[in-house]
């Protein structure tokens, strides 16, 4: 029993401890219910949450008040988070498609400056991420639950060119294009020539 509450203790600290996240409500609805009395209403609530340095999460909460609705949905969120590469902590590494029902999401990288180009649903997503410059459409639903899980689908197929050299057995500079390849790879292969 001793050992049991030893290893909650050991919990807490590492949560306080946790990168504090932001949140985003990207909707709310009014939800009724039709009882023998009148209707009772409930509220759902669509969360995003991020460290806004490359790990996202969305959670979805009801309860009978708004507030309770948020902070479910925010618990939730920090449970699913993902990580994603994000390519010089700004943009993402390659085009990517991401699909969930109806709905279906084309994202692509871009240059610097270029902002979030984005619908609602998406704009939240990719600010939790920490992403400054993308492209983004939505083809299908507009409904933001699908239109977040669609985002994330793109977001988890979305590979780093480490990930793919260390699976494949080779080095990163083998894998780029030689115009992207980083300068400190490109500068002894000069010298060799």
């Amino acid at each position: 029993m001793a050992e049991r509450e030893n290893r909650g203790g050991n919990r807490r600290p590492r949560e306080e401890a946790a990168p504090e996240f932001a949140d985003r409500l990207v909707a709310i609805n009014r939800v009724s219910k039709t009882v023998k009395g009148g209707k009772r209403f409930g509220f759902a609530a669509l969360v995003v949450v991020g460290d806004q340095k490359g790990r996202v999460g969305f959670g979805k909460g009801k309860a009978k008040e708004v507030p309770e609705a948020i902070r479910k949905a925010t618990e939730q969120a920090k449970r699913q988070m993902i990580r994603v590469a994000l390519k010089d902590g700004r943009t993402l590494h390659h085009d990517v498609e991401g699909r969930h029902g109806a709905g279906r999401i084309v994202m692509r990288t871009a240059v610097a400056g270029t902002g979030i180009i984005a619908g609602g649903p998406m704009r939240a997503v990719f600010e939790m991420l920490g992403v400054q410059d993308v492209v983004s459409k939505s083809i299908g639903s507009s409904n933001p639950y699908n239109m977040i899980r669609a985002t994330m689908d793109g977001l988890a197929k979305g590979q780093s060119p480490r990930n793919v050299a260390q699976r494949r057995g080779k080095k990163v500079a083998d894998i780029l294009r030689k115009d992207e390849a980083p300068a400190a790879d490109a500068a002894p292969q000069a010298a060799e020539a």
